[in-house]
């Protein structure tokens, strides 16, 4: 796969905004020990009313949602388009075989038939 960066792909940061991230950040960088850093996210987690943790995750969900679904198109498109071409390549290349062969069975039959129709005619003009 491909290292670089895909600009239609969102960061974090397109999804939360900045300053939740630094108050996360402030609160876990001064927490020195893990009942400290419990503590801290107990803090940051009572600031929030449950329904405001679920309007967040519900918002989350739907800017995930729709940015994927705006990539599914694509992505599905490309994979038909290479299956598409693999299949066409291989049924391209048996049907000139079999044209291939039908032409050389074909052109057989009318040369033996033409040579016999000459043969036939020189014998009865004698």
């Amino acid at each position: 796969m491909k290292n670089q960066i895909d600009a239609s792909i969102p960061v974090l940061t397109e999804v939360i905004p900045p300053e939740e991230i630094s108050a996360t950040k402030e609160n876990a960088i001064g927490a020195a020990s893990p009942a400290t850093a419990t503590t801290t996210i107990a803090i940051d987690t009572a600031g929030r009313s449950e329904e405001d943790w679920q309007a967040l995750e519900q918002t989350l969900r739907e800017n995930v949602l729709r940015q994927v679904l705006s990539r599914i198109d694509f992505v599905l498109e490309h994979r038909v388009r290479d299956s598409l071409a693999d299949v066409l390549q291989i049924a391209v290349a048996s049907l000139a075989v079999e044209i291939r062969t039908g032409l050389h069975k074909t052109l057989e039959e009318v040369v033996t038939r033409a040579i016999t129709q000459e043969i036939t005619k020189a014998k009865s003009s004698k």
